[in-house]
């Protein structure tokens, strides 16, 4: 679905990604890991079009990515949850879902998309009035993920989706996720710094170390890899 060679990508001379080269199936729940300044950020970035790379190439189910404006991608059905939630504070929780759905396929799909948003986060149902900005961080982060799923996504990227929140909520928030993705099938690439959590939710996991891929693997391979271990289980 989704195949990223060699990029490089950054904001000055110097860049913040060199090289990386990821793959994403259809269906697939991938985790790209690392430490802050790794670059998952900017990864993400460059897939949505925020950042242009300077080189190497991004396809998504064909289509060249690097050739469309960042207006077009959404309509291919790529998502973007950013880090910080970035809801619409002063528009209430249905304003800020309609605003996700944009593209072609979220206003086709408006109607049965609010019915399992509001079913698998049920939360937003409770509160469709309140204004986003009154919202608890945790409620915050379920509007934004709500939002991203409002645009009827082939592909749901999720930037640090626990950034902020305490334990207990952003592990509720992965096992949402969880359930979303097996009543969906939809395709999830998540950045977390959540090692733990991320590989043992996912099917495969890259770690992204100083703009490169240092090691990938799946989640038994990554979770018993010494390395892994060490530096993010503390094991």
């Amino acid at each position: 679905m989704l195949t990223i060679d060699a990029l490089s990508a950054g904001y000055s001379a110097v860049p913040v990604l060199k090289g990386v080269s990821i793959r994403v199936q259809a269906g697939q729940f991938v985790a790209i890991v690392g430490p802050n300044g790794a670059g998952k950020t900017t990864l993400f970035k460059s897939i949505s079009g925020i950042v242009t790379p300077s080189a190497g190439s991004i396809t998504f189910e064909g289509a060249d990515l690097l050739a469309l404006p960042p207006s077009r991608r959404p309509h291919l059905g790529i998502a973007h949850v950013p880090e910080g939630r970035q809801v619409f504070p002063s528009l209430s929780v249905m304003e800020n879902l309609e605003m996700g759905a944009v593209t072609e396929a979220g206003r086709r799909d408006w109607r049965a998309n609010i019915e399992r948003i509001f079913e698998w986060l049920p939360v937003l149902a409770e509160r469709r009035d309140q204004l986003a900005g009154t919202l608890s961080g945790g409620q915050q982060q379920m509007l934004a993920i709500g939002r991203g799923l409002a645009s009827s996504p082939k592909l749901l990227m999720l930037d640090e989706p626990s950034m902020g929140l305490s334990p207990a909520i952003a592990d509720f928030i992965f096992e949402r996720l969880i359930d979303i993705r097996k009543q969906s099938g939809l395709t999830i690439l998540l950045v977390e710094q959540r090692v733990a959590e991320a590989l043992e939710s996912a099917d495969h996991g890259y770690v992204l170390e100083a703009g490169r891929v240092v090691l990938e693997g799946n989640n038994q391979s990554l979770r018993a890899d010494d390395r892994v271990r060490q530096a993010y289980l503390g094991m």
